[in-house]
């Protein structure tokens, strides 16, 4: 398949349906369709979650790691599917042996990769890892569906 780089943040828009303040992702660097996908995620200190997680000592909630991870997968899949999944929803269906290896910090740029292992009909599974500075902060395996809003 044809790698698809550089996807912006309108265009991501157009494929998931999420928006502030649960939109995790800035941007797509790369698109393998049925293979990869690596998206950005600037963070910044304006995000909600910032408020109270934790006041004096800001840091990324883990989930929400993972589901920038789960985003960027949706982008990928749905470039992968095409025009007409655009808008779907993605479901969470499973998350297993999420691992958190750093902290990330308003300020840091995150790079989060996600690879399908596998796909039958509309379950596809994916592992996902996050990167600041080329460091591993978190990595999961997981699994969601995709389905009409």
């Amino acid at each position: 398949m044809k790698k698809i780089e550089d996807i912006d943040i309108m265009t991501v828009m157009e494929r998931i349906p999420h928006r502030y303040p649960f939109l995790m992702i800035d941007r797509i660097e790369e698109v393998v369709p049925y293979e990869h996908a690596i998206g950005i995620k600037c963070v910044s200190i304006n995000e909600s979650f910032f408020q109270g997680h934790f006041p004096r000592k800001p840091i990324m909630p883990g989930v929400l790691i993972v589901e920038a991870m789960a985003q960027t997968a949706g982008v990928m899949v749905v470039t992968s599917l095409g025009p007409e999944s655009e808008g779907k929803l993605v479901y969470f269906m499973s998350v297993e042996e999420a691992k958190f290896r750093r902290p990330v910090f308003p300020g840091d740029r995150m790079h989060i990769r996600v690879n399908r292992r596998q796909n039958r009909g509309m379950v596809w599974k994916f592992f996902g890892e996050a990167f600041v500075e080329d460091k591993l902060v978190a990595e999961a395996t997981f699994s969601a569906m995709i389905r009409d809003s």
